[in-house]
C-alpha cells in the first residue's frame, strides 16, 4: 500500500508536462496490424519485457529476409546479448557488410536500462523498414546494426519504481547490471561480460557511425531529443566536422518537422544563470570511446520529463534521419574516418574550458520558481510548465590541459596477461616477440601514488605522476611491441598511458609496481649513511639542505635513513617504475 502510495505521489509531485502532439505520431499503427509492437498496443505508455522483446524480434526476423538476429554475447546471469543486422544484400557478416559498400549506422538502446526509449524506437524502424516497406528505401543506401537491449540484466531488474524523476514507461529496468556495474563507464576498463562484448563487436563489425540511445537526468527545459558528440578539440576533428557540418542541421530539421524540439546535450543546473558548458567525454563513456576510437558516435539524450510517446516517437525521427544521412554522406565520412585513423598528433588526455569570456546562447527553459525548503533547508524548484527563453552563458571546452607525444610504439612485458588480454578485447594490434630484445626505451617513474579514498564501479582509482627516464629494457619471450602507427592507435595511449585518466594504470591494472620489495636494516643503515657522508661531500650538503628544509622528513630516523638507502645499487631499481616501454 505504501509503495503505491509512493508511486502515485512521485508522479503527481513531477513537473507539468508541455501538451504535445507532433506529426510524428502519424508513425503509430492501430492495433489491428499484425506488427504492432507492445509500446503502441500499450496506447504508448509500455515497453516490453526481454523476452517479449526477443520474442517479437524473432517473428519478424523469420518474416523478413532483410533481417538476421545474432547474439554478440552473454550477460553476469547468462541472457544473450542480441544485435538485429539489417541489410538489402543481406550481408549477415562483416566481411559481407564490407563487401556490400554501403555504410552501417549501428544503434544501441538501453545501455542504461531504465532509459529503454531506443528499443521501441527502433523496433518500429526495422518493421517499418521491411514487413510494413514504409520505410524500406532506407536500406537501399545503408546498412543497419541494432543491439535493443545492451544491459539485459539490468533491463529484468524492472518495476514501477526504478526512475523516480522520469516521466514513463510504466515499468522500466535498473540503471546497472547485475554486478552492479554501470556499463556506461566501463568502455576502457571493460569489467563487464556485456562490455567485453559490445566492444568486440565494435571491433568486428567496425560500424560508420555509432548511435547510444539514453534518457537525461536533471532540470526542465523545453527540448525532448538533445544529442552531441565530442567536438573538434577531440581525438577525431574530421569525424567531428563532419557530424556539425552534416549530420546536425539535417537531424534538427526532420526531428523540427516531426514536432520535436531538438537541442544540444545539456547537463545544467536549475540556475540558469551559470549557464551550459560543453561536454567532452572521457572515454569510459559512449561517446568518448568512440572518439578515441575514431568512430563517429552520438549519444541521444532524451528528456526524462517529456512523456514516454513523445520520447520514443522523437527517437524514431532521429533514427530514420540518421539512417539518410549515413546513406547520402557515407563517403564523406569515411574520408573523415580515415583521415582521423591516420593522424600522428600529440594526444590529448584533458580538457578545460577556455578562458575569457563566454558566448552567450538562447536557452529554450521552463519557468522555476524558488523557495527555502524547511525540510531540506535547501533552496526547493518548483517548475511551473511555462515556457521562456532565456540568454545564457556558454562555455567551449577547447583548451587541453594536459597531453601526451606518440612513440613509435609501446612496449608491455609478457608477465602483464591482464594487460594484453584487455588490448585484445578492444581489437588493437600488436606484435609478439618469439625470442628476447633489448631496446631503448622511455619509462615511468611513478612518483607520489595516490589511492582514491573510495571504490568506483568496483575498482578503487589511483593517480601518480609519471616522470620519464631513458633505459635500456630487455623485454622477455612473449612480450608485445604495440605500434601506435594503427587505426586504434590513439586508444591505445589512452590505456597505455598513465596520466590518461582512464589508463589501466589509473584503474588498477598495475598496482603491484607501487610497493618496494627489499628493505634495509637500521644497523646497517646507520654505519652506511656515515660512510656515504665522508666519501662525498656534495651529498652531505645535499642531506644537510633537507634536512633544514623539511621538518616532516628531519623528524622521521627511518625516512632519513631510508634516503641514503635509495641512492645504493642494493635499493630496488624497479619500485615505483611502470612496466611499460615508450620506443
Amino acid at each position: 500500500m505504501f509503495a503505491a502510495l509512493i508511486l502515485t505521489l512521485a508522479t503527481s509531485l513531477l513537473p507539468p508536462a508541455i501538451p504535445w502532439n507532433g506529426q510524428s505520431r502519424q508513425l503509430v499503427v492501430p492495433d489491428s496490424d499484425p506488427w504492432v509492437t507492445a509500446f503502441e498496443k500499450s496506447g504508448l505508455t509500455h515497453s516490453p519485457s526481454y523476452d517479449e522483446t526477443v520474442a517479437w524480434l524473432r517473428r519478424l526476423d523469420e518474416a523478413s529476409p532483410e533481417l538476421k538476429m545474432v547474439s554478440i554475447g552473454r550477460s553476469a546471469e547468462g541472457r544473450e546479448v542480441w544485435m538485429v543486422i539489417a541489410s538489402r544484400e543481406r550481408a549477415f557478416t562483416p566481411a559481407a557488410l564490407e563487401r556490400s559498400g554501403k555504410p552501417t549506422l549501428f544503434v544501441q538502446g538501453g545501455i542504461h536500462s531504465g532509459e529503454i526509449d531506443g528499443k521501441d524506437a527502433g523496433m518500429m524502424l526495422l518493421r517499418d523498414m521491411t514487413v510494413r516497406r514504409t520505410k524500406r528505401e532506407l536500406l537501399d543506401r545503408a546498412n543497419l546494426l541494432f543491439v535493443p537491449i545492451f544491459n539485459v540484466d539490468g533491463h529484468e531488474r524492472s518495476s514501477r519504481h526504478s526512475r523516480i524523476n522520469q516521466r514513463g514507461p510504466e515499468i522500466s529496468g535498473w540503471r546497472t547490471n547485475a554486478r552492479n556495474l554501470n556499463l556506461n563507464r566501463d568502455y576502457m576498463k571493460a569489467d563487464a561480460e556485456e562490455m567485453q562484448a559490445m566492444v568486440r563487436a565494435l571491433d568486428t563489425w567496425d560500424p560508420d557511425l555509432y548511435v547510444d540511445v539514453h534518457v537525461t537526468d536533471g532540470a526542465d527545459y523545453q527540448y525532448d531529443v538533445t544529442y552531441g558528440w565530442n567536438g573538434r578539440q577531440g581525438w577525431s576533428p574530421a569525424i567531428a566536422a563532419w557530424l556539425d557540418t552534416a549530420f546536425r542541421p539535417a537531424a534538427d530539421r526532420a526531428l523540427s518537422s516531426s514536432g520535436h524540439i531538438p537541442g544540444p546535450l545539456i547537463f545544467i543546473g536549475h540556475d540558469l544563470s551559470r549557464g551550459l558548458t560543453q561536454w567532452n567525454a572521457d572515454p569510459r563513456f559512449s561517446t568518448g570511446y568512440g572518439d578515441a576510437r575514431h568512430m563517429a558516435a552520438i549519444l541521444v539524450e532524451n528528456h526524462s520529463l517529456k512523456p514516454y510517446d513523445q520520447r520514443v516517437l522523437g527517437t524514431y525521427v532521429f533514427l530514420e534521419q540518421a539512417m539518410r544521412s549515413v546513406g547520402e554522406g557515407g563517403a564523406a565520412l569515411r574520408n573523415a574516418t580515415a583521415a582521423d585513423r591516420s593522424r600522428n598528433a600529440a594526444i590529448p588526455l584533458a580538457w578545460r574550458a577556455a578562458e575569457g569570456q563566454a558566448e552567450t546562447i538562447d536557452f529554450l527553459a521552463i519557468e522555476a520558481k524558488t523557495s527555502l525548503s524547511p525540510i531540506s533547508g535547501d533552496v526547493r524548484v518548483e517548475y511551473t510548465g511555462k515556457p521562456f527563453t532565456q540568454r545564457i552563458p556558454f562555455r567551449r571546452v577547447l583548451e587541453a590541459t594536459s597531453s601526451v607525444s606518440r612513440p613509435a610504439a609501446w612496449w608491455v612485458p609478457a608477465a602483464w596477461r591482464e594487460v594484453i588480454a584487455k588490448l585484445d578485447q578492444h581489437g588493437i594490434r600488436y606484435e609478439r616477440i618469439a625470442s628476447p630484445r633489448e631496446v631503448d626505451v622511455e619509462m615511468y617513474r611513478l612518483k607520489d601514488p595516490k589511492f582514491a579514498a573510495d571504490q568506483f564501479e568496483g575498482r578503487v582509482r589511483v593517480s601518480a605522476t609519471p616522470v620519464a627516464e631513458r633505459r635500456k629494457e630487455r623485454f622477455p619471450v612473449g612480450s608485445i611491441r604495440v605500434p601506435a602507427d594503427q587505426p586504434l592507435g590513439t586508444l591505445a595511449a589512452l590505456l597505455l598511458e598513465p596520466a590518461s585518466p582512464d589508463s589501466l594504470f589509473q584503474w588498477g591494472y598495475f598496482n603491484s609496481v607501487l610497493d618496494e620489495t627489499e628493505y634495509f636494516e637500521s644497523y646497517v643503515g646507520e654505519p652506511l649513511a656515515g660512510q656515504m657522508l665522508a666519501a662525498d661531500p656534495a651529498l652531505a650538503k645535499e642531506f644537510q639542505a633537507r634536512l633544514e628544509s623539511d621538518p616532516q622528513f628531519r623528524s622521521n630516523p627511518r625516512e632519513r635513513l631510508h634516503w641514503f638507502y635509495a641512492r645504493t645499487p642494493y635499493f630496488d631499481q624497479r619500485a615505483f617504475l611502470y612496466p611499460v616501454g615508450r620506443e
